[in-house]
């Protein structure tokens, strides 16, 4: 077995994000060597890693140069270079998940035939080249109002996805390959963190609920365990392992679903990393999605994925009307509550919504934790400097 543990081995990050900061908190506990390439020279990555490198993602030559430099290679975000991966791995460093695990992720066209061509429940869509070409179909009534229009490429963070009503909400959109999606009358938006290790080894994280912002189309709480039937618990762990392995993953899938008015579960998409729908874990798991990512692409025993505690996560998001160097106010305030761990990524500059942090809560009664979580939100402001 290859020893990791306080050796010269190394492993490489693609992205220098809060993703991979977070994964490097692990690494520090097991003493990896950590090499991130990432373009940003000021990333929340740059102050936990080894060695840092700035540098395209999306460029050839500088992936390949950085891979080479490292023994085994993961990404926290899904914008890389797939044919840099590829001849990598045709040079003998392992990349996880793979070169072939991520083309069929990174675009969500291809994603939503994967979904087909495997028999997965997801919505009805329809994929279209160019927003002309949405807007023939619109004419000839091959779709019709209202549908969830997405982006293929390019979104994150609520960003490429919208809800389409009527004709002026079509002008705002982008000249890009879409897709046009059946808005699903759901009960509830989940998720199940699948972890897949390099010799076959699966586990599932319990199922959580995501509770929405109504105007920025990002997560405002992650509930764990979702307030669910056991039996649609049981149907929704067993479809994301079922996902995972039509995928042959390695490392952490995140698979996002709707819980229909029927209890069915349907597909809505996946993320082939750690998520912001497993950020509770670090404080309310046995292990958290941090740790079992690494243990996964290690090929090292899996850990216990049962939750401790009950455990929400709020995400930190900045102010609407904010923009400059960022201001934490009253975090002082939500860290004199019970159970209440701020975490923050180490963004320097504040955007409307733009993702800065999060804050874990965990107690025993999770109808507690959700009203101290409610407190947490109305308490703590992300703003700037005036």
């Amino acid at each position: 077995m290859i020893n990791y543990f306080s050796s010269n081995f190394k492993l490489g990050i693609l992205g220098g994000g809060q993703l991979g900061k977070m994964i490097l908190y692990e690494t520090r506990k097991y003493d990896i060597q950590t090499c991130v390439l990432e373009p940003n020279p000021d990333a929340p990555c740059k102050i936990a890693c080894d060695y840092f490198e700035t540098g395209d993602l999306m460029d050839f030559d500088t992936v390949v140069n950085f891979g080479r430099k490292v023994d085994v290679l993961t990404f926290e975000i899904e914008s890389v270079n797939i044919k840099a991966l590829k001849q990598l791995a045709s040079e003998g460093i392992k990349t996880y998940p793979s070169a072939e695990t991520l083309e069929k992720i990174q675009n969500k066209g291809v994603q939503k035939n994967f979904y087909k061509k495997h028999q997965i429940p997801t919505a009805d869509f329809e994929i279209f080249p160019t927003k002309k070409a949405l807007q023939s179909a619109l004419e000839s009534n091959k779709i019709s109002f209202p549908f969830v229009w997405k982006s293929t490429t390019g979104g994150y963070d609520g960003k490429g996805v919208s809800v389409i009503k009527n004709r002026e909400s079509l002008n705002e959109l982008p000249d890009a390959e879409c897709i046009a999606e059946s808005l699903v009358p759901f009960k509830n938006e989940l998720a199940v963190i699948v972890a897949r290790s390099a010799s076959g080894e699966v586990k599932t994280y319990p199922v959580v609920e995501m509770e929405f912002h109504p105007t920025a189309n990002q997560v405002e709480y992650v509930i764990c365990p979702a307030r669910i039937e056991d039996t649609v618990a049981t149907k929704a762990r067993e479809l994301a392992v079922k996902v995972s392995e039509a995928f042959e993953h390695v490392g952490l899938l995140a698979v996002e679903m709707f819980q229909t008015e029927n209890d069915e579960i349907l597909i809505n998409e996946v993320a082939p990393r750690p998520h912001n729908s497993g950020h509770y874990s670090i404080e309310a798991s046995y292990t958290n999605q941090f740790e079992q990512h690494i243990r996964a692409i290690l090929d090292l025993p899996l850990g216990i994925t049962d939750s401790k505690v009950g455990g929400i996560m709020v995400n930190l998001v900045g102010g609407a009307n904010y923009e400059g160097e960022v201001i934490y106010e009253n975090i002082e305030k939500i860290m004199k509550m019970p159970g209440v761990t701020p975490h923050i990524y180490g963004k320097k500059i504040t955007r409307p919504f733009r993702k800065m942090g999060h804050v874990s809560i965990v107690n025993k009664d999770l109808t507690e934790a959700r009203k101290i979580a409610e407190q947490v939100k109305n308490s703590i402001k992300v703003i700037s400097k005036k």
